[in-house]
């Protein structure tokens, strides 16, 4: 399997794409695609998954994420996220003109799209400040709705409050065959992470050495086959604290390890916490 090309349609009588979902209507989310559109998600409450090229994150009180063009991303809302609607913006890198792009008062917004390769989340103040524009954009018509969007990139070219989700150097710009091969390992991973998963059998699916296929992946995505897996399982498990009352034990095994003592440990390096402190304080927020 590989990412589906999804076609996007601008709306009507807009340059770009437009639409707000209620709650968990958006059908797409979890199909593993890409586009060339800079795609911006607002998530408005709940919590859930997100996996953005090689990057995989558990969200929670909602989330804005801003993908590059042709980084094939999925999973941001399901029936379980519990978030009130979600907002998507797509929109072609070129789509208000070259010409336009180039001016004094533009010009960060290619800055912004080229940042966007990797895959920007915005923190918390930067969602409260744009949520309520991106919302609105809903009833206005287009011309209004493009200034909107001009004045919500500006301010997140601006912002100082994100994090890049994948490593600097990162990009699913490749040859044709690369790409095939490491989204063949991705949508594997996507499939069997809660079982073992061979190396072995992981490289030769790929056509390569154990240790060409890890220097391979590495060079592609700046981590360890191993540690990619063992981050999709950790954020697995996180999902699993928030939504079902399991006992942590149960959850480590659900999400693919069979060591509850190396999940601990793990669980911790990735989240700076331990399992049972990560649910107790999602309670808080949720409370």
């Amino acid at each position: 399997m590989k990412p589906s090309l999804e076609i996007i349609e601008p709306s009507f009588g807009s340059s770009f794409y437009y639409s707000k979902y209620a709650e968990k209507d958006n059908n797409k989310a979890h199909i593993w695609h890409y586009h060339p559109e800079i795609e911006m998600v607002f998530v408005n409450g709940g919590a859930g998954k997100r996996q953005i090229g090689s990057h995989v994150s558990y969200y929670t009180d909602g989330d804005l994420i801003l993908i590059g063009s042709n980084l094939p991303h999925c999973g941001f809302t399901d029936t379980n996220t519990g978030n009130k609607n979600e907002t998507v913006i797509q929109m072609k890198p070129n789509f208000l003109g070259s010409v336009f792009l180039e001016l004094e008062e533009t010009k960060c917004i290619p800055a912004l799209f080229n940042k966007a390769k990797g895959g920007i989340a915005f923190g918390p103040e930067t969602k409260k400040a744009v949520s309520d524009r991106i919302e609105m954009m809903d009833d206005q018509l287009p011309f209004e709705r493009l200034l909107t969007l001009l004045n919500i990139l500006k301010e997140l070219e601006n912002s100082d409050d994100y994090k890049i989700l994948n490593a600097a150097g990162f990009s699913m710009e490749m040859q044709i065959q690369d790409n095939d091969r490491i989204n063949m390992v991705f949508n594997y991973v996507k499939d069997h992470f809660q079982e073992e998963i061979n190396l072995i059998a992981i490289a030769e699916m790929s056509n390569m050495t154990v240790p060409s296929f890890c220097r391979y992946f590495k060079k592609i995505t700046k981590k360890t086959f191993t540690q990619f897996v063992n981050e999709y399982r950790i954020v697995h498990a996180s999902k699993l604290l928030a939504e079902k009352q399991i006992s942590i034990s149960n959850i480590s095994f659900e999400s693919g390890f069979n060591n509850f003592g190396h999940f601990n440990k793990l669980f911790k390096e990735f989240t700076g916490k331990s399992a049972s402190q990560y649910r107790k304080e999602l309670k808080s927020v949720f409370k």
